[in-house]
């Protein structure tokens, strides 16, 4: 489902293509009120997983098949990683998507390597696996397919339904205590989920994948992200209680930051949907960022500052409570690692 903002630009979350912070040149896109159409670029990355050391991270290896989403959620951190493509943070990231064909391959290559020491792979980290184009091409899918050959854990972040596609290979994992979804739920307002989030999954279909994740006996978490203070800090207990009616066994969140020129995009949406609440948003980010719209440093990005910080930790944590949704990260095994043999693949037995 994809929606208008009062921008105009039909389905797409920023209406601005605003200039690379390392670039010369401006690319003026097309002024038509469709707003400019997507298109998928060959990706020819030579490796596939990339590692972290974030504290605030709950995994240090991850798989990311695409770059740039189509889901165009207007608030996200990863819009400035387009910059070092040589595209816009704006309409760019979420039009211009680079696809890497070769990600399960690659994927299969590296755990194919002595080198590789069993551990968790996030298929996510920077953009969605489950971004629209997936139901095409299959990329997520393929690499799961790779992961469950190896019995190697995964972890999976997205905010899309078509996850549900993928309950079979998920199964298999989830069956070696390998595999944990977690879902991201913004908001349940379906106006704002739409202008805010124009190509993911409305509220009651990733309330749905839930379900159908739980009855397949895969483990599932939500994660509440990000909390927009003054637009959807309200809606907390709401959420958290539709995701435990749902089957979500855990939850988390982390509120919004605004990096590079995602702060010039938001400020711009606010003004274009909600004038009226926009002084009131920023104020209040600015609250939890020691006066700033971004906020950098480790273990106080995802938390922020402050007394209204602290207000919603506490009403977070409440609700979980009242709900017995676990605040706990997972643990998965990597007790049935393997490296498949052609052998293996005719017998493949326990």
């Amino acid at each position: 489902m994809t929606s208008q903002s009062k921008s105009g630009v039909s389905g797409r979350g920023s209406s601005d293509n605003p200039r690379n912070r390392f670039e010369s040149i401006t690319f003026v896109p097309d002024d038509s009120p469709g707003g400019p159409a997507t298109t998928f670029l060959r990706d020819t990355s030579r490796s596939i997983i990339a590692y972290n050391d974030s504290p605030d991270v709950g995994f240090d290896a991850s798989v990311n098949p695409y770059r740039g989403c189509e889901h165009g959620c207007v608030y996200c951190y990863a819009r400035p990683t387009h910059e070092y493509l040589g595209f816009s943070a704006g309409l760019d990231f979420e039009s211009r998507i680079l696809v890497k064909e070769a990600a399960p391959d690659l994927l299969r290559k590296e755990l194919s390597s002595p080198r590789w020491k069993p551990q968790v792979v996030a298929l996510c980290g920077v953009t969605d696996p489950y971004q629209p184009v997936e139901r095409r091409l299959e990329l997520t899918r393929g690499c799961l397919e790779v992961l469950a050959a190896f019995r190697n854990p995964a972890a999976v972040v997205t905010k899309n339904h078509l996850v549900t596609r993928d309950v079979d290979v998920l199964g298999e994992l989830a069956a070696r205590d390998a595999a944990v979804v977690f879902i991201s739920v913004t908001t349940l307002d379906r106006d704002l989920c739409g202008r805010m989030e124009p190509r993911a999954s409305q509220p009651h279909l990733r309330l749905d994948a839930i379900r159908t994740l739980k009855q397949a006996g895969i483990p599932v978490g939500v994660i509440v992200a990000p909390v927009i203070p003054a637009l959807t800090d309200h809606e907390l207990p709401a959420i958290l209680s539709a995701v435990a009616e749902a089957g979500a066994a855990s939850a988390g969140y982390s509120l919004v930051r605004l990096p590079f020129g995602v702060k010039d995009l938001f400020e711009r949406w606010l003004e274009e949907n909600y004038p009226d609440r926009k002084d009131k948003v920023l104020n209040r980010i600015r609250e939890i960022r020691g006066g700033k719209l971004n906020d950098a440093g480790f273990k106080t990005r995802m938390r922020g500052q402050g007394i209204f910080a602290g207000q919603v930790e506490a009403l977070f944590d409440g609700a979980c409570r009242k709900l017995s949704l676990s605040r706990r990260s997972w643990s998965l095994s990597t007790a049935s690692f393997r490296r498949p043999t052609a052998q293996l693949g005719l017998f493949d037995g326990d």
